[in-house]
């Protein structure tokens, strides 16, 4: 079967579906593919670059569209490109079937089956590597604080020079999916102070590892919906959201949104009142521009400044990264390929038995088989049940057989004890007395160290390196009062030993301590 690769139609789309190292895997799994002149440019992938890969050079998308078996695509087709397409043909791209009824009835009338790369249903662990969701996203985080930076006027991170000290721009991160967590790793590295707030509270951990800090809302309310998306929340959540984002508003010095629920308008976080209350010089930029904007004065498509607050409202943010976005949606579309093409001899199988490629398929050979039925994941396995103990042997007085045991043991150390202090002089009693003691007091101290420096291993073992070292140190020192003996030459050598072998120890752990953490530095 044949490929075919428009190039893509929208003014401001520079991406392509394929790029020419995803054209050679495709052709071993036995496609042939062709690429309309001129398709690549904008992510520069030249049209040379493909014919070297394999690919056939088409000039003109009506040839194009015409003689593919398979049409790759990025964007939605319009309705121009889908009566070009030839009838019982496959559409493999963004269609989003809700917001596009009518084109769903255009493509239905043309008796093509329509794989739609938005509707994969994210919950299947296997589906990963066909998200182009999450790849796009991703993509999209990264490059809006990319934006946010060449709005801004100063250093993201914090400098101090002989010019003076310049303090870290504060980000403030509103939606921690995964466009909103590359936005958090990427302001990290660039040296800002990030904060960040979702609905879903699992996802602080997530925050809190890229470097940024979670501002929870003051309002519990669990906020996971289906599909790895957020859901809409109570009014009471909502009030005590906009509470907090008015805070963020009036300390941050740049906000970046990113919360967008699939068929719906944006979400509006961000007032008018609170630009206001902005510090001059601060920046926002809503990645929901396209469906409306999370800010209330963001012009989707345009670069506004309002109450002296610059607005970013880009639809195009992965086009501004054409060359990488247009690598990864390859990526995606070819482990998509995979999936259809099990056998490797470039003939599709779409297998409606599969959960995934039955998520995918939203029109097959004419009829609309949109949306797919629910899934039927399996269910959590229940927590195993721990097996009751057996209760313990009796022995003939019907106390348990353990506590007769530990009355032997008892009564052996008892016996020692009687022994030692019949026979023993009694100078050795008082050091016998003595080393019990400091065995015990040893053993607490020991044990009870907080490993509030080290690791708990690393904190036992400098705890039992200082009390050898102070042990060492009282055989060193001169006697506190006359008439006490001074320890014999070797004593004192070898206390020496010791409290050079425990500085090593000790001050060797604090060396690996340090190293450990500044592996988690920036």
């Amino acid at each position: 079967m044949r490929i075919g690769i428009p190039a893509e139609t929208r003014a401001d789309e520079k991406r392509v579906a394929t790029v020419p190292e995803i054209v050679e895997k495709l052709i071993k799994l036995g496609f042939s593919v062709a690429v309309e002149s001129g398709a690549g440019d904008a992510a520069n992938f030249s049209d040379e670059a493909y014919r070297t890969a394999g690919a056939d050079i088409v000039k003109g998308a009506s040839h194009l569209w015409a003689e593919s078996d398979i049409v790759f695509k990025v964007t939605v087709p319009t309705s121009a490109e889908v009566d070009l397409m030839r009838e019982g043909g496959i559409l493999i791209g963004f269609i989003w079937p809700a917001q596009n009824p009518e084109l769903m009835q255009q493509l239905a009338a043309k008796r093509v089956t329509v794989l739609a790369i938005d509707a994969l249903p994210r919950q299947l662990s296997r589906a990963q590597k066909m998200d182009a969701l999450t790849s796009q996203a991703g993509v999209a985080g990264y490059r809006a604080v990319i934006e946010a930076a060449n709005a801004f006027g100063r250093f993201f991170n914090g400098q101090i020079t002989a010019a003076g000290k310049v303090p870290p721009a504060k980000v403030f991160i509103a939606g921690a999916g995964v466009a909103g967590l590359a936005a958090i790793g990427t302001a990290a590295a660039l040296g800002a102070i990030v904060r960040a707030n979702d609905t879903r509270a699992e996802v602080a951990d997530q925050v809190k590892s890229l470097g940024g800090e979670f501002v929870k809302v003051e309002y519990e309310e669990e906020g996971g919906g289906g599909g790895g998306y957020a859901k809409v929340m109570s009014d009471g959540f909502q009030q005590a959201q906009r509470e907090m984002y008015a805070r963020q508003a009036r300390e941050v010095d740049i906000i970046i949104t990113t919360a967008l629920i699939p068929g719906k308008p944006a979400p509006r976080l961000i007032t008018a009142e609170m630009v206001r209350s902005m510090k001059p010089g601060s920046v926002i930029v809503d990645m929901a521009a396209e469906r409306g904007g999370n800010c209330e004065l963001t012009e989707p498509g345009q670069v506004v400044v309002k109450h002296g607050v610059t607005i970013v409202g880009y639809t195009d943010l992965n086009s501004r990264l054409a060359r990488q976005s247009s690598t990864l949606y390859a990526t995606n579309l070819f482990r998509l390929a995979e999936e259809l093409c099990k056998t490797k001899d470039g003939n599709i199988n779409v297998n409606m038995e599969d959960d995934a490629i039955r998520g995918l398929t939203v029109i097959k050979d004419g009829e609309i088989t949109w949306p797919a039925p629910a899934l039927k994941l399996p269910a959590a396995k229940p927590a195993a049940a721990k097996p009751v103990a057996a209760p313990a042997a009796h022995g003939k007085g019907g106390a348990p057989a353990s506590a007769g045991k530990t009355a032997v043991l008892f009564g052996a150390v008892a016996l020692l004890f009687l022994l030692i202090g019949a026979f023993a002089p009694a100078a050795f009693l008082g050091h016998f007395t003595v080393f019990v003691l400091a065995c015990f007091v040893g053993y607490m101290v020991v044990w009870n160290v907080t490993p509030a420096l080290h690791t708990p291993l690393m904190s036992v073992t400098n705890a039992i390196s200082s009390i050898i070292a102070i042990g060492a140190l009282v055989q060193i020192a001169p006697p506190l009062a006359e008439g006490l003996d001074r320890p014999d030459g070797w004593i004192r050598w070898l206390a020496v030993a010791g409290i050079a072998l425990t500085a090593v120890n000790m001050f060797g752990g604090f060396a690996v301590t340090r190293r450990m953490l500044s592996m988690f530095r920036k």
